[in-house]
């Protein structure tokens, strides 16, 4: 079921592994909700939203006494999901969105292209495998679901740091960062932002 208002979206997924529930909204700032079941991957989703300004909620239920991958990539799934949906034909929006965030000693780059066409660079190395009960692995996974469903240029590059968690912080924060550049609508745009006429 996926329903639809201006740039708003809500988006229900479910399959055997997994019950998921995102409602996006990109314009309005209208709170954060995120519930997952995995502390530090909430805590990552909270800031993703917070410093993209986006109104966001998460309410998932996946089969984390296995381990966290299932939970973890049908959320990327049904945001990339609900982002298509709450974007529509994406006239008038920047279309490219790009940012630098420090989180103490780590600094990361993204750059996004909202160009219907999928792909992901990922350029990170984590030290440690384990934060709390999420895998540092399922970073990459995530970005992956994201950009592919969601059809999105996606480019995520570490540029140094020694601590995972700021490390990984700073990548949630640049994609937040990035993409409210991307999605923001430009008065001086006339229909989508592309040659083709269509992205």
């Amino acid at each position: 079921m996926t329903t639809t208002t201006n740039r708003c979206a809500q988006v229900q997924r479910t399959t055997a592994e997994t019950d998921i529930l995102i409602d996006l909204q990109l314009d309005g700032n209208q709170g954060i909700y995120v519930e997952t079941g995995i502390g530090f991957f909430d805590h990552m989703l909270h800031l993703f939203a917070k410093h993209g300004r986006f109104g966001l909620t998460v309410k998932a239920k996946g089969d984390t006494y296995i381990d966290a991958h299932h939970t973890v990539e049908d959320i990327g799934i049904a945001l990339g999901e609900a982002l298509v949906k709450a974007l529509g034909d994406k006239a008038g929006i920047e279309r490219y969105g790009d940012t630098w965030v420090p989180m103490d000693e780590a600094l990361t780059q993204v750059v996004i292209d909202l160009s219907g066409r999928p792909f992901l660079v990922f350029k990170g190395e984590f030290q440690i495998q384990l934060l709390g009960n999420f895998e540092t692995e399922l970073v990459e996974d995530f970005f992956q679901a994201l950009a592919f469903t969601a059809k999105m240029n996606l480019h995520i590059r570490n540029e140094y740091g020694r601590n995972t968690h700021h490390i990984i912080e700073s990548m949630f924060k640049a994609t937040g960062r990035a993409l409210r550049k991307a999605v923001t609508i430009n008065p001086e745009i006339e229909g989508v932002n592309s040659t083709k006429g269509v992205i």
